[in-house]
This record gives C-alpha cells, sequence and structure tokens, in this order.
C-alpha cells in the first residue's frame, strides 16, 4: 500500500511540474536553509579556485541541487511499474551520487592545480611589499585589490571592509586564512598581521623579515612542485619498466613453449 501511495505522489508531482504548477527551482529556494546543511565546508573555496570572481558558490550550489532532486524524481518514474524499497533507496543513492559529482569534480580539478594555487597568496604578498613600504598594510591590500588574482579578491575586499569598520584585531587577517585555506595561509596572514602593527621606526627591519619569509615559502611552493614532478615522471618510468620486464618474460616463455612442442 505504501509503494502504492508513493506512486501517486510522484505521477502527480511529475504531471504538476511538467504544467508548469511546480517550480523545482521555486521549491528549493523556499527550502534552500534545509538543503544548505548538505554544502560542503570547502565548497565555496573551491569555486573560486576553479571559476575565481565569474563563479557563483551559490548559485552552483543551487543547480547541484536541482540535478540530485531531478535525478531522484527521474529514478522513481523509471522504475514506477514496480517500484520496490530496494528500488527507491537505489532511485535516492543515485540523485546523491548525481548532487556530489559537481563536488568531487571541482576538488579533483583543485588536487591537480594545487601547487599554483598554494603559490597564489606568497606570490602576491611579495608583490605589494613596495606597496607595503608606503603606505600602511589595510592600505597597501586595498590599493591592490583589483590586480590581485581573481580567486582572492572579494576576501580581500572583505578584509578591508572589516578592518576599516574598526576592528584592529587579527581577526579580519584569520578570516580571510579560513576563507581561502591555502598552504600556510595562516602563517602568512599572521605575519602581515605584525606587519600592520609594527612602528613606523622599525618597518624596515620587519620589511625585511617579511620578506624573508615570503621569499621562503614561494621557493618551499617551488621545490614542492618539483619534488612531486620528479616523483611523478619517476612513477612513470617505474611503470615503463615494469610493463617491459613482464613484456620479455611474456615472450621468453612463449619461446620455450614453442621450443617444447617441437
Amino acid at each position: 500500500m505504501q509503494i502504492e501511495i508513493i506512486i501517486i505522489i510522484v505521477l502527480i508531482f511529475v504531471v504538476m511540474t511538467y504544467n508548469g504548477q511546480i517550480s523545482l527551482k521555486e521549491l528549493i529556494n523556499d527550502n534552500i536553509f534545509l538543503f544548505r546543511k548538505l554544502k560542503e565546508d570547502d565548497w565555496d573555496f573551491y569555486v573560486r579556485a576553479r571559476y575565481g570572481d565569474n563563479g557563483n558558490p551559490d548559485a552552483l550550489f543551487n543547480k547541484r541541487i536541482r540535478n540530485g532532486m531531478s535525478a531522484i524524481v527521474l529514478a522513481i518514474f523509471f522504475f514506477i511499474t514496480d517500484l520496490t524499497p530496494i528500488k527507491l533507496l537505489i532511485a535516492f543513492a543515485l540523485g546523491y551520487f548525481i548532487f556530489k559529482m559537481d563536488y568531487m569534480n571541482i576538488k579533483s580539478y583543485y588536487k591537480k592545480h594545487i601547487f599554483y594555487i598554494d603559490s597564489m597568496l606568497p606570490h602576491y604578498l611579495k608583490s605589494i611589499e613596495i606597496l607595503i613600504q608606503h603606505y600602511t598594510v589595510p592600505v597597501a591590500i586595498g590599493k591592490s585589490v583589483l590586480d590581485a588574482p581573481d580567486i582572492f579578491k572579494d576576501g580581500l575586499q572583505e578584509m578591508i571592509n572589516e578592518i576599516n569598520s574598526g576592528d584592529d584585531s587579527i581577526n579580519p587577517y584569520m578570516n580571510f586564512a579560513k576563507k581561502y585555506p591555502v598552504r600556510d595561509s595562516m602563517r602568512m596572514m599572521r605575519l602581515l598581521y605584525r606587519l600592520s602593527l609594527g612602528s613606523q621606526e622599525r618597518k624596515q627591519e620587519q620589511m625585511l623579515m617579511f620578506s624573508r619569509t615570503i621569499s621562503n615559502l614561494q621557493q618551499k611552493a617551488r621545490e614542492t612542485k618539483y619534488k612531486n614532478r620528479l616523483d611523478k615522471m619517476e612513477s612513470k618510468t617505474m611503470q615503463m619498466l615494469i610493463a617491459t620486464a613482464l613484456g620479455v618474460m611474456v615472450l621468453l616463455v612463449l619461446a620455450v613453449l614453442q621450443m617444447m612442442d617441437l
């Protein structure tokens, strides 16, 4: 009896959606606070890493919800003539897989480009050294926003707005680091905050220490990049050697078998 009720509900939902009486988009928007619980903590960061200013994390997340729900409805409609609890579970599993697929793809992109993305922040901080020498840190960051990497622009503007609103604590810097959890982001933001607190008399000394630290982080990123590239080349070389050895062994076995037949 329960299965029949589900079939009727699904049929009514499909018909009303087709006639425009029910809008899947409006349904999601009306219950978005519930769907937000499914949102991954690092989703916004991955979207910015992939698309920069052109990516809207909320819009793309809503699209994922629509795709997942559509997949569930289509799967149930496909099983409608013989719907069982197991098939209903399969339909929801399929919808969840479709929902997670975009997240897995965008996370995969980040992993493939992790060294490039992680190197952006130290490269950006290195590029504003001259501005920091002539202006306070918040003013220097404000002047550099337009030339900053797209991935960081929104976060930098938010940080400046927090500082300009009167928050002279480390919180604006840490909020930026949490929003963009690239390697050593916390450490770099602490350095930047300490530099903003320094007196004018010690500024040159602090700038030298800041510059050396950022340069070391850049060098560390390059070394890691080259090391991983070398490891990848060594892995491929080893695979080729193993494949060649197996090929030679197969040929030897075939040759021995052929000689035994003779």
